[in-house]
């Protein structure tokens, strides 16, 4: 077992909570009065500008450049140590997801403001709760940018690719393993960080045991960004395509695939969480289609 009975159970109830706050996000996104126009799901303007203007039927492959390149550019920002354009970086990516997850329930300003204070917060003063709370909300905005590019066949393409990249990227080139150090380390990590322990400092000679509410030396799972949000996006496409209900089933198949992966897992071994995740993904496409033939 990757971790114990009660970190697991914190992961997979963290992760499964991520996804359905991102599909009540895209869920109140998508306009219903154009929708009810064009006769498919429209989506709300984003409160930040418009949307990349990519074809739905090839979307997957900006996404995916766009990924491969960003991973280079990190890679890069790592070998020199520049941390703090990583950091500034991050911090943009932070509050434009924010501010567009949040906007839809409250003025955009006043979405802003919390999104920058949190962001410098989370950046620059790192702490477990508002670390994971932030995770919470950010892939539903990333969702909301990025659910209208694509239609049900190039996002079950980008998945696949996803997954593919993931297992190659931490079993063969092992690069993913050295971008999670790193930002571990640099505590800028995109992902959930769940501590073992979590209270006052506590040391013993020579050695930190217990950190508090802070990131630092304690056993700590973590689960990527990626592992978060793609499948919401693959569930927010199944909510365009199919609608909500089909698309509340989405996120029991990822977290069936995830937890697989962290009941078969060693405690000391670095997984591919898509290729897991994706799978459940697609089992779970399979159940709507088979309740679609009934109901």
């Amino acid at each position: 077992m990757k971790h114990n009975l009660k970190i697991t159970t914190i992961v997979l109830l963290t992760f499964l909570i991520a996804q359905f706050i991102g599909i009540g996000i895209l869920y109140n996104y998508i306009d219903s009065a154009k929708s009810a126009e064009t006769g498919k799901t429209e989506f709300k303007d984003l409160p930040i500008g418009e949307r990349p203007p990519i074809e739905e039927e090839t979307s997957f492959l900006p996404i995916i450049l766009a990924i491969l390149i960003g991973t280079g550019l990190l890679l890069v920002l790592i070998k020199y140590n520049l941390m703090l354009i990583w950091k500034l970086w991050f911090l943009i990516a932070i509050v434009i997801s924010l501010t567009v997850a949040w906007s839809i329930f409250i003025r955009k300003e006043i979405a802003l403001l919390f999104a920058l204070g949190l962001g410098i917060w989370k950046i620059f003063k790192p702490n477990v709760w508002v670390h994971n709370l932030t995770e919470l909300f950010i892939y539903g905005g990333l969702a909301v940018i990025f659910v209208p590019l694509f239609n049900l066949l190039s996002v079950i393409i980008l998945l696949i690719l996803i997954s593919v990249y993931d297992a190659y990227a931490v079993w063969k080139s092992k690069h993913m393993i050295t971008l999670a150090k790193s930002q571990t380390k640099a505590k800028v990590f995109a992902g959930l960080m769940i501590p073992y322990k979590v209270g006052k400092i506590v040391s013993k000679p020579k050695k930190k045991v217990l950190v508090g509410t802070k990131l630092t030396k304690v056993r700590t799972a973590v689960l990527g960004g990626g592992d978060i949000g793609f499948p919401l996006i693959f569930a927010g496409v199944i909510l365009k395509v199919f609608g909500l209900w089909q698309s509340l089933i989405i996120p029991f198949g990822a977290l069936l695939g995830l937890a697989v992966l962290l009941w078969k897992g060693n405690e000391d071994k670095f997984y591919p969480a898509m290729p897991f995740i994706s799978t459940g993904c697609f089992l779970a496409l399979g159940v709507v289609w088979v309740i679609g033939l009934f109901v």
